[in-house]
């Protein structure tokens, strides 16, 4: 399951979906985006970074490939309106055929063939 970065952000600031990242049963994977994403807020003290790079490390990176760029350059052709960020995660989605875990679904629920899961469950499967 690839995480969104709305989801760590829950974690780390309530320790919600705490049974899912903290589970050593459940593979969970992130994008090189939810990285940056987490590490540039404003006025991060070195003790959170510290913290941040410490959670991470229990999970799996994605760096961009070739094939996600290509996937991500055809998501921003197809869908003008999705943030790149967000484009670049979905695309890693799709790419390496991982359903996403996200609170924000209104931000991908319009990308063919993403599969959404949120705090109820599946919330989106377009084929």
């Amino acid at each position: 399951m690839l995480i969104d970065t709305d989801i760590f952000i829950d974690y780390f600031n309530h320790g919600f979906l705490e049974e899912i990242l903290e589970n050593k049963e459940f593979r969970i994977y992130y994008s090189m985006v939810t990285k940056k994403e987490l590490l540039a807020k404003q006025g991060l003290k070195d003790s959170e970074k510290r913290a941040i790079l410490y959670a991470l490390k229990k999970h799996t990176i994605i760096n961009i490939t070739p094939d996600i760029a290509v996937r991500y350059s055809d998501l921003v052709n197809e869908y003008p309106e999705i943030a790149k960020e967000d484009a670049l995660i979905a695309a890693t989605a799709l790419q390496k055929k991982l359903p996403l875990l996200t609170r924000n679904w209104k931000h991908y629920r319009r990308i063919r063939g993403l599969v959404l899961f949120g705090s109820k469950g599946i919330m989106n499967t377009i084929h």
